[in-house]
């Protein structure tokens, strides 16, 4: 059965969060007790609504997969009527089961299509290994013209969690 692929709403909140959860335990291998975690995904949701568009894929009436892109609006400069858009494509997860599927090209499909519609002048993102076949399917070529600062290892962001130390 091919997935209905849509945009997700304040009503899908509960589905995207348990996504989220089961994307995050299938990376830890096992399951993460937190009781406050609906609350804290809400709240977020909340501050990046405006900014933020997510996908859901669903298979019969349910969700297999999702992805969303926070849009970023570039300073006005003078001569423009506009500011020009892009975005970031991120939290892009499809349940085991569905994959290979055809789930998560469908996803990005109707991702990067409504970025070509909304105008945006760059996706950009940061592939697994696992996903840059998909992303390279989809024209995502690499961006040697990004520079990235990472954390300083064993700082603690204002969140609380400390950057793990690579290498």
């Amino acid at each position: 059965m091919d997935p209905l692929i849509r945009e997700a709403t304040w009503a899908d909140r509960e589905v995207v969060a348990a996504m989220r959860r089961a994307w995050t335990e299938e990376n830890a291998g096992k399951a993460l007790p937190d009781e406050d975690f609906q609350d804290r995904f809400d709240a977020w949701l909340e501050r990046e609504q405006d900014q933020r568009v997510t996908w859901l894929a669903e298979v019969g009436r349910e969700a297999v997969g999702m992805l969303n892109v926070l849009v970023f609006t570039r300073m006005p400069r003078p001569g423009q009527d506009r500011p020009s858009r892009w975005a970031y494509l991120a939290n892009f997860w499809v349940r085991p089961d569905q994959r290979g599927a055809g789930v998560g090209t469908r996803l990005l499909a109707a991702c990067t299509d409504w970025c070509d519609a909304a105008g945006m002048v760059r996706v950009v993102l940061s592939p697994t290994e696992r996903s840059v076949p998909l992303y390279a399917r989809a024209g995502f070529t690499p961006a040697p013209s990004l520079l990235v600062r990472p954390a300083p290892t064993g700082q603690a962001p204002r969140d609380g969690t400390i950057t793990p130390q690579v290498g």
